[in-house]
């Protein structure tokens, strides 16, 4: 049985838990709460020493960071489906997850554990707000030409660009100038097995 350690609010955590249902893969949910600290507990550490949470494991395979526990369930259980093995498709559906983890992280997530979590100390919530817009205008503009954000079909690149687009207003982030990503919203939630975050 496949266990994802993680936090219902955690937008990482999310994008794991959608791309197992979209495979239809049984798992269970171990719980780890945050805001008490249990990602920094010594049982913890000892499965993922970066004490973070999204954390996969697979029988024998302990997997941390949701982009990489992404690959690891679109090669394993996906097929080519959800992410090719042409090496140019391969490298175009990376970039957005290279994207998940820069500009949209320093963006719509940093606004929103700003303005949700008080996390203010760490954050610059006018530079957050700039990227934010930034990343919005650039998903926007690159779905003006397609359905989806790689491949003519969904791909992990569409998992892990959508949950913090989907919880912008969280961050205060407005998204409702940006048609193109509303319209590719809505055909994500009618992809048989989507799931909403809890």
């Amino acid at each position: 049985m496949i266990k994802l350690y993680g936090h219902e609010i955690s937008g990482n955590c999310y994008k794991v838990s959608l791309m197992l249902s979209l495979l239809n893969l049984d798992y269970e949910w171990v719980r780890v709460d945050l805001l008490k600290g249990e990602q920094k507990s010594d049982e913890y550490l000892a499965k993922n020493p970066f004490g973070q949470v999204p954390l996969l494991v697979d029988g024998n395979t302990n997997l941390a960071d949701a982009q990489a526990i992404l690959v690891y369930l679109a090669r394993k259980y996906g097929g080519e489906q959800w992410l090719p093995t042409d090496a140019l498709l391969m490298a175009r559906v990376m970039r957005w997850l290279s994207t998940a983890a820069g500009e949209v992280r320093q963006g719509p997530e940093s606004a929103r554990l700003f303005h949700l979590f008080g996390a203010g100390t760490n954050i610059n919530i006018e530079r957050a707000t700039q990227k934010s817009i930034f990343i919005l205008q650039q998903i926007d503009r690159h779905l003006s030409e397609r359905h989806w954000l790689e491949c003519d079909r969904p791909t992990v690149a569409d998992v892990a660009i959508y949950p913090y687009l989907s919880l912008a207003k969280d961050g205060k982030i407005d998204i409702e100038p940006y048609s193109n990503i509303l319209n590719w919203m809505e055909r994500i939630k009618e992809l048989s097995g989507y799931i909403p975050m809890a």
